[in-house]
């Protein structure tokens, strides 16, 4: 074949140009086109039940998840030899708390006492916790609890705030409080929340140890009442007739002994400038009840009763009072209330009349 003549350049030139074109369409085309029919087969490649099958067939058997319940069993059934081996009942409250911490992530107890939850003890709250010293008034969701019209809370609300502003700012998506009772009066609250987990892994765990709280609670107290048992009588010394005594003087009656009671903490007391900066603001509310009320202040101090004379007064300063120091504050030590016998009542609290406040 001969070489090709440099004259027929041009012309091969002018091919190429269309030649290449539809090359490059036909290519993109089919390109395309198996593009289109892969995804359409794709479309259609799902396993048969056969397959599926065969696979499950494949699969080895697996053994259920006996590691985790085990392990929570183990340490429910430790939370129940601590609880039955408390000494005292302030010693049960803690050790329930210690039984609690593999199966909740934070706990924490309230005493009840004179109508308010006072905090006792926690676990798994931050270190700082208590955030402050005090005790807190039961919302009516708390309170319906504690007057057994429910046997837990099992949601948030208006007594998980109230019962976790002692304790941390941050609340859990998953809580529950629980009463512990004695003599179907209820003593205590548990507060069990999930801290940064979403769910409560053993609620029903909780209520378990709960229950076997109050039995050992009302266990510890009936141990109070008995008798000591008496040794064996070969075992005693024998009276001789001159030491025993007369049949008038016997008693067969056992001595009554008061079962022993959960105390909130100590009160602690409050630092010098707070406690000044309270007295303070007493005296101001109260000062102002005597200068814009002369005449009911006189006649309180003359017939008593300054509680009844001047309620809506009272109640404004008192509140104006418990919004700035806190309800825990006037509660346990009283200031604005002595304050109010001190000015006005001339130190006689007879003449403050009956109050509602405790």
């Amino acid at each position: 074949m001969s070489a090709p003549r440099p004259e027929d350049q041009p012309t091969h030139d002018a091919l190429r140009g269309p030649l290449e074109t539809w090359l490059n369409q036909k290519n993109q085309s089919l390109l395309e086109e198996v593009i289109a029919t892969w995804q359409l087969a794709m479309e259609r490649f799902h396993p048969d039940e056969a397959l599926l099958e065969r696979l499950r067939q494949a699969l080895p058997a697996q053994a259920p998840d006996e590691a985790g319940s085990s392990s929570t069993m183990t340490a429910f059934a430790g939370a129940l030899d601590l609880i039955e081996g408390a000494p005292s009942q302030g010693d049960l409250l803690k050790r329930l708390l210690d039984g609690l911490q593999p199966l909740v992530e934070r706990s924490a107890l309230f005493i009840l006492k004179q109508g308010l939850a006072s905090f006792y003890a926690q676990r798994g709250f931050e270190a700082t916790a208590p955030l402050k010293p005090g005790a807190v008034v039961p919302p009516p969701d708390l309170e319906a609890i504690i007057q057994g019209l429910g046997r837990s809370l099992r949601k948030k609300g208006a007594g998980y705030s109230a019962l976790l502003s002692l304790l941390s700012p941050y609340e859990a998506a998953d809580v529950v409080i629980l009463p512990i009772r004695h003599k179907r009066k209820t003593v205590a609250l548990l507060l069990v929340d999930s801290g940064l987990r979403q769910n409560l892994d053993h609620p029903e765990l909780v209520r378990a140890l709960v229950l076997a709280a109050s039995a050992a609670l009302g266990s510890l107290a009936a141990g109070k009442d008995e008798p000591a048992h008496a040794p064996p009588p070969s075992l005693l010394p024998q009276p001789s007739a001159s030491t025993q005594p007369s049949a008038s003087t016997q008693s067969s009656a056992p001595t009554q002994m008061v079962p022993e009671t959960i105390e909130a903490p100590p009160v602690a007391d409050l630092d010098p400038k707070t406690r000044a900066a309270a007295e303070r603001l007493a005296r101001v509310l109260v000062g102002d009840v005597e200068l814009y009320f002369p005449e009911k202040v006189a006649q309180a101090r003359a017939q008593g009763n300054l509680y009844g004379l001047l309620r809506d007064e009272l109640e404004r300063s008192r509140a104006t009072f418990v919004e700035r120091f806190g309800e825990d504050v006037e509660v346990r030590h009283r200031l604005f209330t002595s304050t109010l016998v001190h000015q006005l009542c001339d130190d006689d609290a007879s003449k403050l009349g009956r109050v509602p406040w405790p």
